[in-house]
């Protein structure tokens, strides 16, 4: 069981700044997690396999297909300054 010191002490660690209703709701709401747990732990899983997911998920994103750069000139007139064909950027290391 949670007591509202524990959820105190966690939110600081977070640095969270919670209001004393919030502390009393985070309070029963952790303590209502943990009860599901206890719930699940009493479950006979001997013999089941492990799984990352409950369903199956295939991958949604999309093929990646080589398509042809667009022209290089399209690109450094894009770029905020330009030193002939590069894109000059501000210097981040050094003293020169």
């Amino acid at each position: 069981m949670i007591d509202r010191d524990q959820v105190r002490h966690v939110a600081n660690l977070s640095r969270l700044a919670l209001t004393a209703s919030e502390e009393t709701a985070l309070t029963g709401q952790l303590n209502s997690i943990l009860d599901y747990f206890e719930q699940l732990s009493e479950l006979d899983t001997d013999g089941i396999e492990p799984t990352t997911r409950a369903i199956d998920v295939s991958n949604v994103c999309r093929q990646d297909i080589l398509t042809p750069a667009p022209n290089r000139d399209q690109i450094l007139d894009c770029a905020p300054e330009r030193d002939g064909d590069f894109i000059r950027v501000p210097q981040i290391m050094g003293d020169s």
